[in-house]
């Protein structure tokens, strides 16, 4: 009988650790993406941006970036969904810092973290709107 209170305990503690390792993968995931500077992002400002295949896999490939709605959105997609050699190709380093302060909502908390902690300017920027 004193066994089986243990048993779930374990379970629960290995669990845990699994989340942690799966996290830690996830982020390396992300961290390995970013660009070594944020003015390496020389993506379009404006027109029509059309996303490959891997980025755009689960809906709309082309965006408008005169819509705020659609500009918005491919700036989600891209930092979820692009890989390193797409961040510069798809973003813009001032599209990007005037969009942070809403982008940052939009994320995954993941994402968000990730380029923070690499980006101090887009964290500033976050902390402003929120101040």
């Amino acid at each position: 009988m004193d066994a089986s209170p243990s048993i779930p305990h374990a379970r629960s503690s290995s669990s845990s650790d699994v989340d942690v390792e799966d996290l830690a993968q996830y982020r390396a995931r992300y961290e390995q993406r970013l660009p070594d500077s944020l003015d390496l992002l020389q993506g379009p400002s404006e027109g029509i941006v059309d996303l490959p295949q891997h980025v755009a896999w689960s809906g709309m490939a082309s965006y408008d970036l005169g819509k705020p709605r659609q500009r918005m959105s491919l700036y989600r997609i891209v930092l979820h969904e692009g890989l390193r050699d797409d961040l510069p190709a798809y973003l813009n380093r001032d599209v990007l810092l005037q969009l942070w302060p809403v982008l940052r909502t939009l994320v995954g908390r993941t994402v968000r973290s990730v380029w923070e902690d690499a980006f101090p300017q887009l964290a500033a920027r976050g902390t402003s709107v929120l101040g």
